[in-house]
């Protein structure tokens, strides 16, 4: 985990702003799940989200984002997505395409996708809340924005996600 990430917290935070894009940056210790999360996130608003970096049966890339405490499974998600088989790809290429690392995944990380590798999924539901809640390219933060300004940040970034069911009926 020594590599330097091609885009820095703070830049990014500075592409928001440049973007016009309204967020609270909460910083807290680092986190690798969203079970460790939410110790820290009892005073911050809006729906936590979990992300996934998926490679599916013919290589292509997917950066799933779905609420944090829901699941999501591999298995159904294929037919929603009119993939074949998901499993998750390796730290290697989630660095090589993101530039992040694992427990740090984003869909802010896509600002570091140039040539748009990974096909960006959010769920139906997360997209319908007041405010969601990601982490700043690391684990050490989280950022509150609205659906509306993170679509603005994908567009930005040439990024057009599909908005799809993406967890399991409880």
């Amino acid at each position: 985990m020594t590599e330097q990430m091609p885009t820095s917290p703070e830049e990014l935070l500075d592409y928001l702003t440049k973007l016009g894009i309204s967020y609270k940056n909460t910083p807290h210790p680092p986190v690798f799940t969203a079970e460790e999360g939410e110790k820290y996130w009892k005073g911050i608003a809006g729906m936590h989200c979990k992300n996934l970096f998926c490679k599916d049966a013919k290589g292509k890339l997917w950066l799933i984002v779905a609420p944090a405490m829901k699941r999501v499974s591999l298995k159904s998600l294929p037919a929603v997505l009119g993939s074949k088989r998901l499993s998750f790809a390796n730290e290697e290429l989630l660095f090589e395409v993101l530039g992040v690392h694992g427990g740090s995944i984003t869909p802010f990380a896509v600002i570091n996708d140039k040539d748009c590798r990974a096909q960006v999924v959010l769920d139906k539901e997360m997209m319908e809340q007041e405010l969601i809640n990601y982490h700043p390219l690391t684990n050490t933060a989280t950022t509150t924005i609205t659906p509306a300004d993170l679509m603005k940040f994908m567009r930005a970034t040439h990024h057009e996600p599909m908005i799809v069911p993406v967890t399991e009926a409880e």
